[in-house]
């Protein structure tokens, strides 16, 4: 059966409630392949997947029901193991927003353990992580459009002596395919002559299986990777349908990379848990500037039911004027992967009638830790109430800033903990592992937060994002969301620079709003009013043309802290 949503969760009451029944008898689906067949049963010739060719909401589409994205899915894994792969064999995809890379995820879970790859990463790290996994198959966009994809696969293939073949495939209208290499295949050539109808190989996948190997982190440093169970995965999807109440009628558009938990996991096998129908807004997904100047009318288009995307995405929608479009479908929103200012939330509510719900969302915890569900119209920085059959526990840290065994009551501050049924299977190095848990084995995820009367856990940041000033612990998210209150800034960032004096001084970096004026000595004198804690005044404000941003839209701090070191910037 289709995971379907028990009943409205309102409270840490209900999260309670629907624990009276045990995990093991809550849903029978033990892996993600279970998911995809139970759905395809149910729905059908229901429209699983719509790939969007271009920005405009009257250019074509492409559409896949359940019943084929089944197919292609058995298609697929029967390709990987007719080629050689077996369950424990890693299948690395550096694809750009696609229908394909939903064959490369799940027929890749199906066959072995899928190892999605940020293309934009520096080769150096693509081959890193790929030596890491011991990858044994590459998917490969078969085009430079899309980050220069293809000529990176090709240069990166001979340095990675466990992989025996690189599956092409073809861009979207594609005519006539070129001539290939030896040991490059034509993945849709070859899948289409495998059987659809079931699996060859006559796996029998258990919840403890390894389905997914997920990099962290590799903007600065080498990746970690981050196992993932079927039995993880497969929770994080009956978890969000419970909490967020996804319903076969949902549409979702989603913009999120497919190399990101957020995308893959809350933002897709939930909604095929589901039956509902998501969006693929083209390749460039939310990368693609055209597809956010017209969000407001492929919603109306497609009758999108929810909004999902990062803070700096919504920072960008609340500039573009609904105008006449029709976005009434609208029924929840939800953000995660970095904090989201009051002031920003305010404004997108206003615009488009529906109010931010914040989530916690991260890679050790299969793409979800905590949830606001829809009807619960939280505060700004309230991630919402602890899923079910998990545990969370905000805990003091110690003197060298570790988390400790003392947990703090509610209203104060500490590091975030949690013990969960989609707890990450450690890191696939046991050398990363030394940081990421407790002595009791417990999740330490470094933020910072507190929990509320109610149970829901309030984010104030980063346990490395702290600024330290004369041994005085800053909170920079105190002094975002009083800059963000500006009506000029459109983006903003405090961040520490060093001092020889105090240590670390707050400074912010702002971009602003499309045709804004602001000057800097005007936005400082904003923001040290409304910052009520004289060491948290900050010392300057910087004005960028551009904002440093990770691939799925966070600020990108370490940059910023570069820039703050520099000459000139503190006066």
């Amino acid at each position: 059966m289709p995971f379907v949503p028990t009943f409205p969760i309102r409270s840490e009451a209900d999260v309670r409630r629907l624990e009276e029944t045990p995990l093991e008898q809550a849903f029978a689906e033990r892996s993600t392949y279970d998911i995809f067949c139970s759905s395809a049963r149910a729905f059908g010739q229901k429209t699983a997947l719509t790939f969007l060719h271009s920005a405009k909401p009257e250019d074509g589409v492409t559409r896949w029901s359940y019943g084929e994205l089944l197919a292609g899915i058995h298609q697929t894994a029967n390709l990987l193991f007719r080629i050689g792969v077996q369950p424990g064999d890693a299948i690395g995809v550096l694809l750009p927003g696609c229908l394909d890379y939903h064959l490369a995820l799940w027929g890749g879970e199906a066959a072995g353990i899928v190892q999605p790859l940020n293309s934009l990463l520096s080769e150096e790290k693509l081959v890193s992580l790929l030596n890491a996994g011991k990858a044994k198959v590459l998917f490969a966009w078969g085009s430079d459009d899309e980050s220069g994809i293809w000529s990176k696969a090709m240069r990166i293939r001979t340095q990675v002596p466990t992989l025996i073949a690189v599956l092409r495939v073809a861009p979207v209208g594609e005519a006539t395919a070129p001539a290939l290499p030896d040991g490059v295949l034509d993945f849709g050539e070859l899948r289409r002559h495998q059987a659809d109808d079931h699996l060859v190989s006559g796996r029998r996948i258990s919840g403890d299986d390894i389905a997914a190997y997920f990099h962290t982190g590799g903007t600065t440093g080498a990746p970690k990777l981050a196992r993932h169970s079927h039995a993880a995965q497969v929770f994080t999807a009956w978890v969000c349908v419970q909490m967020q109440g996804t319903l076969a009628a949902d549409v979702v558009i989603n913009g999120y990379p497919l190399f990101h938990v957020a995308g893959v996991l809350p933002g897709s096998l939930t909604s095929f848990a589901a039956g509902s129908e998501v969006v693929i807004p083209t390749t460039s997904l939310f990368r693609n500037r055209e597809v956010l100047r017209n969000y407001w009318h492929l919603v109306e288009r497609y009758r999108a039911t929810a909004v999902s995307a990062v803070p700096t995405v919504l920072a960008a929608l609340v500039d573009i004027p609904v105008g006449a479009a029709d976005i009434s479908s609208l029924r929840y929103c939800r953000t995660g992967a970095a904090p989201i200012s009051p002031d920003l939330a305010a404004r997108f509510e206003a615009l488009s009638g529906v109010h931010v719900h914040e989530s916690l969302g991260m890679t050790e915890m299969a793409g979800i830790s905590t949830i606001t569900p829809p009807g619960v119209n939280a505060p700004a920085g309230c991630v919402g109430f602890r899923l079910p059959y998990t545990q969370l526990r905000v805990v003091a840290l110690d003197e060298h800033g570790n988390p400790s065994a003392r947990e703090m009551p509610p209203g104060e501050q500490g590091m975030v903990t949690f013990q969960s049924p989609n707890l990450f299977s450690g890191f696939l190095d046991p050398r990363d592992n030394v940081h990421a848990f407790m002595a009791d084995g417990w999740l330490a995820t470094g933020d910072l937060g507190w929990l509320d009367e109610q149970g829901r856990l309030h984010l104030s940041g980063r346990s490395k994002d702290l600024i330290i000033r004369g041994g005085h612990n800053i909170d920079p998210k105190v002094i975002e969301d009083a800059m963000a209150a500006h009506p000029a800034v459109q983006h903003c960032a405090a961040v520490g620079a060093p001092d020889a004096y105090a240590g670390e001084l707050p400074v912010v970096f702002v971009t602003l709003t499309p045709g804004a004026l602001a000057s800097e000595a005007e936005l400082l004198e904003f923001v040290r009013s409304r910052v009520d804690e004289p060491p948290a005044r900050p010392k300057s404000v910087t004005v960028l043309d551009a904002m440093p941003m990770t691939l799925v839209g966070k600020i990108y701090k370490p940059e910023l802290r570069q820039l703050a070191a520099k000459p000139g910037v503190t006066p």
